[in-house]
């Protein structure tokens, strides 16, 4: 990048202004000639950058990181060295790393309103399935431990990605403690290709990718519908993506919301979900597509389809990754 490159807009406007002057003193037609170069540097050098600026700043303000292209453009053209630090910051400030950071810590911590020690928790509902299998109440027993299970991947593990065998297991257990609830109104059902099964099982996803969308399928769908609910999961996977559909055949959602919920789904938003929308519907659908646009790129997310008094199919489209080294700093290599 040569020199002239990285001067701010402010300076190169200074710089221009300073050569109009200069016409003034000379005779015509040199007064012409010499004006010839200073408007051509004008529409290259200033207005042509300002203008590029002016849409990557656009984008940014939708909800848009600037690639890499566009921080060199922000960093070469800023309009001032004060607006290129704020630029900066604010770059740094909603940078896919941390924004995920923060949607992973709301989800793993949504379902305790109260910061609880982990240990005092296992400890306490591990009391209460012993008191319950010496009483002989073995379904307390069990529904106690598949509590202790899913709060156990939930909290404590810490990792970004798990593999899709964890998560699926960890659906399967939420599934168990909701059936406790529901009891025979509820089937669960999870497909996926015997020849593809290995290879599926193995791709990494963010935690809590699948188990909020069956939680949202169970409380909206199924929940206040007469009669059995069912809901599945189908794996699929293409040579460069891993696709998940979960559905059920509940209420459904009528056109109008539908076509909010996926006019909201299709660009990432930098809002944090808010308590009230957790309250409304578990772990918010937009906090889940956050997540995996934050982590693999605009490309990848949620999509729902639904027929009202047929039933919901939420797809779920990520990348094929079976290592977490395929990933550098929220992007994909």
């Amino acid at each position: 990048m040569k020199i002239r490159n990285k001067l701010h807009l402010s300076y190169r406007i200074l710089i221009l202004f300073i050569c109009m002057i200069i016409p003034a003193i000379l005779p015509f037609p040199w007064s012409l000639i010499w004006l010839i170069p200073v408007v051509i540097a004008l529409i290259f050098w200033i207005l042509r950058p300002y203008f590029r600026l002016e849409r990557a700043t656009l984008l940014f303000l939708e909800g848009y990181s600037f690639t890499s292209k566009e921080k060199i453009l922000v960093d070469n053209t800023a309009l001032s060295p004060a607006s290129k630090l704020v630029f900066k910051q604010l770059n740094e400030l909603l940078s896919p790393s941390k924004l995920f950071e923060m949607n992973k810590r709301q989800a793993q911590y949504l379902y305790l309103q109260n910061q609880i020690n982990p240990h005092f928790l296992y400890n306490t509902l591990e009391g209460i399935r012993s008191e319950a299998m010496l009483e002989g109440l073995y379904d307390v027993a069990d529904m106690t431990e598949s509590l202790a299970t899913f709060f156990r991947y939930t909290i404590t593990k810490e990792e970004n990605l798990v593999s899709v065998e964890e998560e699926l297991l960890n659906c399967e257990t939420y599934f168990n403690i909701q059936q406790y609830r529901f009891g025979d109104r509820l089937k669960f059902e999870i497909y996926c290709s015997p020849e593809e099964k290995d290879d599926i099982f193995r791709c990494r996803i963010p935690k809590l990718t699948m188990q909020p969308i069956l939680e949202n399928c169970i409380i909206h769908g199924t929940e206040l519908k007469i009669g059995t609910g069912n809901l599945k999961i189908c794996l699929t996977r293409t040579e460069k993506r891993l696709l998940i559909l979960i559905s059920d055949d509940g209420l459904g959602i009528d056109e109008e919301k539908l076509s909010n919920i996926n006019e909201n789904l299709r660009q990432r938003s930098y809002n944090i979900t808010s308590a009230e929308e957790e309250v409304k519907g578990g772990l918010a659908l937009i906090n889940v597509n956050n997540r995996i646009k934050l982590l693999f790129g605009d490309e990848y997310g949620l999509n729902i389809f639904s027929i009202p008094g047929f039933g919901t199919d939420v797809e779920i489209s990520l990348p094929a990754i079976t290592s977490d080294r395929e990933i550098v700093e929220g992007e994909l290599i």
